[in-house]
């Protein structure tokens, strides 16, 4: 089917007296680890897909799990657990206070991140609360390197207004920039002398920007962004949520870590900045918990009076100990150069198919997922129209692939005016769970994306027929055009 499309093998063989004289190829490469446990799926016919999404109201999160077949939805909790993992979880202390998994996962944060303290939430958004509370008043304006949905969320609950501060080259999908998750300093710099750096309670900087197609920070940058920020006397707090996925992206590409370990430019990266938010769910290979990590004690004092509200006491602060155990050994795992290797390296061989199938994404390829670019993919459909929305509705069509939005309802309203952002980037993720999935579900993932975009022209759009208050790319419902 493909080659009738113009598509060619990516090796060729060639023949001399019946010999074979070579094969020109890439390396195959393999998974730094074999499958112990597996999870039977359930395979659905199309009348049954169109069923289940339209009862979903075409909101991929509205599917059951059940009727999923590839769940490329997010990489947040879905990772597979080592067998060391598993058998940390048999030495859960599930003591209320002081449980010994708790020290265990507190002394690994600080040997690998290298902050001082160390408060346990049930996930990152649950530190995400707690750092807008204690750091953000009425009025406050919070640089950043492109929002994310929750962050953004608090930061304006708490009264602060988020502020992109990301070079242009992010919003930009076919910009091969390779740091497209850099911080424009002129942009930071023209925020701190329009509203004064007593209004900036700190600078949010994210590693591999979610938004922007999953884009990693240079270590220069970060470094500069830091040196500013202490000029000015502004903390920078750093969502550490894949920030390993950005240390392998700079021992790759920058110049000077190409020999560094990762654990090594991990520790470096975190030490220019003063804290971070964390969804261990992610880079920390668990499915619940995370953390705030701090180095100043007044604000440690506060965050951890302030958990005992809203999460759990300050040694386990919403997790069990069997999770915190296994968190703490997530973390030794996520920092060895082979796991991340063959994590990234999964996300590319599946970004690379789609480049050479001509399938439009966000490039770069990034670190934890595939973007789809819905305007290039479907530019008959208008964003009010919720192109991105209606593509990721059809790859479950198709073939029982779950993937998500992330354009104009995932951008959601203006605070103050309440109309929609409409975001230069409306895309479609394709995230890849780590460990879960085999070379043969990201053929099957590609081969399904390109069937999609060979039928494009007889998609139409949709219309929003539900919309809660927040969030609401969680929970909107759609209906055909």
């Amino acid at each position: 089917m493909l080659e009738a499309r113009g598509f060619k093998p990516n090796f060729l063989i060639t023949m001399t007296n019946d010999k074979l004289n070579r094969i020109q190829r890439r390396r195959s490469w393999a998974e730094p680890y074999k499958i112990k446990v597996v999870e039977p799926l359930k395979l659905t016919t199309r009348a049954e897909r169109e069923q289940a999404i339209a009862q979903a109201g075409y909101n991929t999160f509205l599917l059951r799990s059940e009727d999923v077949y590839i769940d490329l939805l997010t990489d947040s909790g879905t990772s597979a657990m080592s067998d060391y993992q598993w058998a940390g979880m048999m030495l859960g202390d599930e003591a209320y206070a002081g449980s010994k998994n708790f020290y265990f996962l507190e002394a690994t944060i600080q040997k690998y991140y290298g902050y001082q303290y160390i408060v346990p939430t049930h996930q990152g958004r649950g530190a995400e609360n707690i750092l807008s509370q204690i750091l953000i008043k009425p009025g406050d304006y919070i640089p950043g390197n492109m929002y994310f949905t929750t962050t953004r969320l608090h930061q304006e609950l708490a009264g602060g207004t988020f502020v992109d501060v990301i070079i242009d080259e992010a919003h930009d999908a076919t910009s091969l920039h390779p740091f497209k998750g850099n911080v424009d300093l002129q942009k930071l710099t023209d925020l701190i002398e329009q509203v004064g750096a007593e209004r900036i309670p700190y600078i949010s900087v994210a590693g591999t920007v979610n938004m922007a197609g999953g884009q990693p920070i240079s270590m220069a940058n970060l470094r500069a962004v830091y040196q500013l920020a202490q000029t000015h006397g502004i903390r920078v707090i750093l969502d550490a949520t894949r920030a390993v996925e950005n240390a392998y992206f700079i021992q790759r590409q920058e110049e000077g870590y190409n020999q560094e370990a990762i654990a090594t430019i991990l520790r470096e990266f975190c030490s220019y900045t003063d804290g971070c938010t964390m969804s261990g769910k992610k880079d920390a290979l668990v499915n619940i918990g995370g953390w705030l990590a701090l180095n100043d004690d007044d604000i440690y004092e506060e965050a951890r009076n302030r958990v005992v509200i809203y999460e759990g006491l300050h040694t386990y602060g919403g997790m069990a100990g069997r999770d915190m155990e296994a968190m703490g050994r997530g973390i030794e795992e996520s920092v060895q150069d082979d796991h991340i290797r063959a994590r990234v390296g999964q996300v590319e061989y599946l970004g690379q198919k789609l480049l050479d199938w001509h399938i439009p994404v966000v490039v770069p390829i990034g670190g934890h997922a595939i973007y789809l670019d819905a305007k290039r993919f479907l530019p008959h459909i208008s964003q009010d129209e919720f192109a991105a929305q209606r593509l990721a509705a059809e790859l479950y069509l198709e073939a029982g692939i779950r993937t998500m939005e992330r354009g104009i309802v995932s951008a959601g309203r203006n605070k103050e005016t309440g109309d929609n952002y409409y975001p230069e980037l409306e895309l479609v993720r394709l995230t890849i769970p780590r460990r879960v999935y085999t070379q043969a579900h990201m053929d099957l993932t590609a081969e399904a994306v390109e069937e999609v975009y060979y039928n494009r022209d007889r998609l139409g759009g949709l219309k929003m027929v539900y919309e809660p208050k927040y969030l609401r790319f969680f929970q909107a419902r759609f209906e055909l055009l």
